[in-house]
């Protein structure tokens, strides 16, 4: 036990040193990248993938998409989707997959209309090539994590094990926030997402990995500490993660991290005994009075104005026309576009142009549910359908996973304020789908 308290305690230090050197020598982030992948690669080859060693290297590199591109480590946008794409794919070549997962395969064949419907829609001067891959990579990432992950059988060690993967690169992402913006006060002057507290990146890709971290590093607080030493350090990095993330000014974010840890917890207060249920209520109890603490101190960083934010004020007070940072909008065309081509759709990558014939905006879609609709139509719909409900079914079997509800809100949540421009809401939604096979019988136990 203490050559685990000192791995965890030596990979916390590991990665909070990586974000200094990462920020004081950038080019350092582009090996980090090929050097998760190249390493990834060599573990799954060498023991292949006996124990899902794909879902270890996957994690890792959801955990550490957004602070790879906000240091300039990604070599294309869509770097690590293409990249857990090549593990999943490598891990189904030494695993295989389930013949169950039909549902999944049928999920991916719905896509390709939409592929070719864009090929012949898409203006001629648009580089049809990053339209495309802009739009459907995520999807596909999604299908291809959904396939190897469906049924396939972890235990709760193993999956909290993925979880702190994934973890850890979001700490190095937390760490170099504060060292590209050490004070707040200064950068923070209205109520609008704020590049500035976001390390230069999209304030709404940056609250939405730092919303991920919160429920993850909580996660590693109330069931993955194995000592108070260790239970005390992950508190303090849920602190300065949900801190950040707060500070992005990107709600939604936040709100989906808040809104995985109200699942998880009811999750276990209703599969506990007495006992339990009150330790349920203590953990309930003390996460209230962290999250005042942070918010606080939040709102005393910010002068006041993040909490005009969440009131949805302007830095006057007044009350913001838009309740969705002018979102509606978007989903309201992209309806019409479904509405207009209610077959097959406009094609995947045509909504971006489509907007800008309805309503002069040029913007990208928001939403994931609404681009579907748009752009793959009554097919897009089937698709949602598949991904809507096929976790929920596989839950009535599967109660041991009591993590499936928080990844799945996870996803949907996300894909409905930030689409899916990272590969974060492809894979957690993957993982969703695992069967959990033990879990161990104290589940608020700490050694």
């Amino acid at each position: 036990m203490q050559n685990r308290k000192l791995t965890y305690i030596a990979l916390v230090i590991i990665h909070i040193l990586l974000a200094g050197i990462l920020f004081t020598i950038p080019v350092v982030s582009k090996l980090y990248s090929i050097l998760i992948v190249v390493a990834g690669i060599a573990v799954v080859v060498k023991s292949s993938n006996r124990n899902n060693e794909v879902l270890y290297v996957a994690a890792y590199l959801i955990g550490s998409e957004v602070f790879l591109r906000m240091t300039g480590g990604n070599f294309l946008n869509e770097f690590t989707k293409y990249s857990v794409l090549l593990f999943m794919v490598l891990g189904m070549f030494y695993s295989g997959f389930s013949k169950n997962s039909m549902p999944y395969w049928f999920y991916l064949v719905l896509l390709i209309s939409g592929i070719v419907v864009s090929s012949t829609t898409l203006n001629l001067e648009t580089d049809i090539r990053k339209a495309i891959a802009f739009n459907i990579s995520g999807p596909v990432c999604l299908g291809v994590s959904a396939i190897y992950c469906y049924r396939r059988k972890v235990t709760l060690k193993q999956l909290n094990n993925i979880i702190m993967a994934c973890a850890l690169p979001i700490l190095s992402t937390a760490v170099y926030l504060f060292l590209y913006t050490p004070s707040i006060k200064e950068v923070v002057i209205g109520t609008a997402s704020n590049f500035e507290t976001s390390g230069g990146f999209g304030p709404n890709q940056v609250a939405t990995i730092l919303g991920l971290g919160i429920f993850l590093f909580f996660v590693q607080i109330i069931l993955n500490s194995s000592s108070r030493k260790i239970n005390i350090i992950n508190g303090l990095i849920l602190g300065l993660v949900a801190y950040r993330a707060i500070v992005t000014f990107s709600r939604g974010g936040v709100i989906t991290g808040i809104a995985m840890i109200i699942l998880l917890l009811g999750v276990l207060y209703f599969f506990s005994n007495g006992k339990g249920k009150f330790k349920v209520g203590i953990i309930v109890t003390f996460s209230v009075i962290a999250a005042l603490g942070i918010w606080t101190y939040s709102s005393l960083q910010t002068r006041g104005l993040i909490e005009k934010r969440y009131s949805n004020e302007d830095a006057m007070g007044r009350a913001k026309e838009s309740q969705l940072s002018g979102r509606e909008e978007l989903f309201e065309t992209e309806i019409q576009m479904f509405l207009d081509h209610p077959l097959l759709g406009i094609g995947v990558g045509k909504n971006k142009e489509y907007r800008m014939q309805l309503t002069g905006i040029e913007a990208a879609s928001h939403s994931e549910m609404t681009r579907m609709l748009a752009e793959h139509g009554s097919l897009g719909m089937l698709a949602l359908l598949i991904l809507l409900f096929t976790p929920l079914v596989l839950y009535l079997d599967n109660q041991q996973h009591i993590y499936l509800l928080s990844f799945f809100i996870f996803w949907l949540l996300t894909i409905n304020h930030a689409a899916m421009r990272i590969a974060a809401p492809a894979f957690i939604y993957a993982l969703s789908l695992l069967k959990v096979t033990a879990v161990e019988e104290t589940t608020l136990h700490r050694e």
